[in-house]
């Protein structure tokens, strides 16, 4: 039995489908919407389409641009030599957040994950190969999250990369700031010892 009318059992459902929305969530956002007035409301659904309409992949990094280049591959104060590869373009603005990073990027949109029904043919790797083939990019850095898909995807870019004179690093791994060892995992502590540095 519906509790509601079909129009706002439909919106709920397609709150519903949003990642990290439950059942309630997507009611309360329905909901909110509704309250909307119709101006803004339309607002809304003309930023939803226009987005879907307007957003394509920059030719060069494949991230999310409103047409010809991104802004990192457009700008000249970026070097060129260093690409960091990551699995999607909210990667890009968490590095770009930390202000660390002057190189190129290069997003995948995701990782090999074999469960998933997700090869190497499916994400943005023929492209990065393209881009090292051409010789200008000394250095590859490898920023997949260190999971066991993200750690496979890394590992089988490397093994391409590996005819080419360029050098792949991995993101280091250890403890978080403001952490405690007591609360580290094995795996973290292990990769915090092998990733270690000089003071």
């Amino acid at each position: 039995m519906e509790f509601f009318p079909a129009p706002l059992e439909k919106l709920v459902e397609q709150f519903a489908k949003l990642p990290g929305i439950g059942g309630k969530s997507a009611q309360r956002l329905a909901f909110f919407v509704l309250g909307l007035p119709m101006d803004e409301a339309q607002e809304f659904a003309n930023a939803i389409t226009d987005a879907k309409r307007k957003i394509t992949f920059c030719p060069v990094c494949q991230n999310f641009t409103s047409g010809g280049l991104c802004s990192v591959c457009a700008s000249p104060k970026r070097d060129g030599s260093t690409v960091c590869v990551v699995a999607d373009p909210r990667d890009v603005a968490a590095i770009e957040r930390s202000r660390e990073f002057n190189g190129m990027y290069h997003v995948l949109h995701g990782v090999i994950s074999p469960m998933n029904h997700v090869g190497p043919d499916d994400i943005a790797i023929k492209s990065l190969v393209e881009r090292v083939a051409k010789g200008d990019i000394k250095e590859v850095i490898m920023a997949t999250n260190p999971d066991t898909e993200g750690e496979a995807t890394a590992m089988y870019i490397a093994r391409l990369l590996k005819p080419f004179s360029v050098r792949v690093t991995r993101l280091a791994y250890g403890i978080p700031v403001g952490g405690h060892l007591e609360f580290a995992d094995d795996a973290t502590l292990m990769r915090a010892l092998e990733g270690r540095r000089e003071l």
